[in-house]
């Protein structure tokens, strides 16, 4: 009998279940998926010769992650590539704002744009370094962030703290105004914050914005050498070696619950896994509460929250295998690892409104990796792995092009989204299409197919907006790991803080596990047995 089960082999499950373990815990990760790793996963599908990512690829979240930091993942293999340059986001005539990993390169770069605004950068950055561990330590903390707020209103006194609470609150587009008179610094801002669903004006925007700004220039937007696979490799090889397991191809059907407390999984073939001290559950909110966990072991209100419960727009990605690199129109581009495609922040609130009305955009914004560019590894010398995503919204209610997309995602829906995105790309880098040779459509559906916390899609466990965030993620005052049934822990991105693959979810649920259990004598002896054996 394990002491904990974990549900899900998602990034958060291995963190939680590395935690556990490094505890002492013997911990049993059961995972539906046929490989582990979730939307951590990379493979050779489109053509043999190139490596794509199924899902995430570029993480400034992970590396700067004191959780992943603390797990010392280089010991098990894990190295990081990255791109000459982080992010470009050209426009039409062939101004390109390009995100360095020096600072001051980035600001001549915006100095360019209009005078001043290199000095403005400068000054955002300058903010950054007066709290950015802090803030970091606070984001990936149980909410509330004790002791890192604590420090931050030490360090920044009452005035200047609600004047960083106020700049991180604002839209993107409204603190890009007030810090550029330029269009490059609020494109890196803008570009930024669509990585989540934080349109131009939704609240919170400026400041996810500027967070990944920051994070670029400091720890840069890496991928794993060799794949993002290489990742949830490292993970559950440091796992295993303490002796931790994941059991593949074994889907938990419920959370078994006796007396209000979790006692263990069944799984999709009558298995009954029993946990002595804990099950954490790497699935979303609505997967949970409901769906594993019956109705009647929950409060009556959380039903009526879960339906309330937002997820974050759907996504449409398409991996490419180019014969050589893309040949960008505008300079810039083709030395970053991740580049941006909106003619602009009106483009950006263009597409974002089409999108709340519930209609394809017939311009979408995209994010474009080039894989090849971050890590030569990934394809033959000479060639591009590459792909780009989108987001589409949830429901379709028509399609705001003239290609007739539904909304149904039948193959001819996907292919035409694909040539719509190609046509985006040709826009800004013409002779695009000539270069590829092969590429692979990846819709809703199939997403969630793949992976079924990606539900519709959605690739952020839930909105990223403030009304579900912090005390509200999931659901109002549900902000901590621990549930309404005792010993059973929620680990996904649907809690605080979010989606990332920061591992803060997993870390959260795993130390709450262990404050609420303890630790027994005889599994203190044995993790002591086993770092002493590391030592020799």
């Amino acid at each position: 009998m394990p002491d904990a089960v974990v549900v899900g082999a998602g990034p958060n499950g291995l963190v939680a279940a590395n935690l556990l373990a490094d505890r002492g815990w013997t911990v049993e990760v059961l995972e539906t998926e046929g490989e582990p790793g979730g939307a951590v996963r990379s493979d050779r599908g489109v053509d043999p010769g190139h490596v794509s990512d199924l899902f995430s690829s570029f993480y400034p979240l992970t590396a700067a992650s004191p959780v992943i930091r603390s797990l010392r993942l280089h010991e098990w293999g894990l190295r990081w590539s990255h791109a000459p340059a982080v992010v470009a986001h050209p426009l039409l005539d062939g101004r390109c704002a390009v995100l360095e990993r020096d600072p001051e390169r980035t600001a001549a770069g915006l100095e360019s744009f209009a005078p001043g605004d290199g000095a403005a950068w400068q000054g955002l950055c300058d903010i950054w370094d007066r709290v950015g561990p802090d803030a970091l330590r606070a984001l990936f903390t149980p909410f509330p962030p004790v002791r890192p707020g604590l420090r931050l209103a030490a360090r920044l006194g009452a005035a200047d703290g609600l004047r960083l609470v106020r700049m991180a609150l604002l839209p993107a587009r409204r603190l890009g105004e007030e810090t550029f008179t330029g269009d490059g610094g609020r494109l890196l801002l803008a570009g930024n914050a669509l990585h989540a669903d934080l349109s131009p004006e939704t609240a919170l925007g400026g400041g996810f914005g500027w967070l990944m700004c920051m994070l670029g220039q400091s720890v840069g937007f890496p991928v794993p050498a060799g794949g993002a696979g290489a990742l949830t490799g490292a993970l559950v090889r440091r796992l295993t070696e303490r002796g931790g397991t994941v059991r593949c191809g074994r889907r938990v059907t419920e959370v078994v619950v006796r007396d209000g407390r979790a006692r263990g999984v069944r799984t999709a073939d009558g298995e009954t896994v029993t946990a002595h001290r804990a099950v954490l559950a790497d699935v979303s909110a609505p997967a949970l509460y409901g769906g594993l966990v019956a109705w009647e072991h929950l409060p009556a209100r959380l039903r009526e929250d879960m339906r309330r419960f937002q997820w974050d727009l759907g996504t449409v990605k398409v991996d490419w295998v180019l014969d050589r690199p893309v040949p960008w129109a505008a300079e810039g581009p083709a030395r970053a690892g991740t580049v941006h495609l909106a003619d602009g922040v009106d483009e950006l609130t263009r597409s974002a409104a089409q999108i709340a009305r519930n209609l394809v955009p017939d311009r979408p914004f995209l994010v474009v990796g080039q894989m090849t560019t971050a890590d030569p590894s990934r394809s033959p010398a000479g060639t591009e792995s590459a792909w780009a995503y989108t987001h589409v919204p949830r429901p379709i209610a028509g399609d705001a092009g003239p290609d007739g997309i539904t909304g149904a995602w039948t193959p001819d829906d996907g292919q035409r989204m694909a040539d719509r995105m190609e046509g985006v790309v040709e826009r800004y880098a013409p002779g695009f299409r000539a270069a590829v040779r092969a590429r692979r459509v990846l819709t809703p559906p199939t997403l969630e197919a793949m992976d079924a916390n990606l539900r519709n899609g959605a690739i952020n466990g839930g909105t990223s907006a403030i009304h579900q965030q912090l005390m509200f993620r999931p659901a109002p005052a549900a902000g901590r790991p621990e549930t309404p049934v005792r010993g059973l822990y929620l680990a996904s991105a649907s809690a605080h803080p979010g989606g990332g693959v920061h591992g803060a979810p997993g870390a959260n649920a795993a130390r709450a596990a262990l404050r609420t259990s303890g630790a027994s004598v005889s599994t203190l002896l044995a993790a002591g047995q086993r770092r002493l054996a590391r030592r020799r």
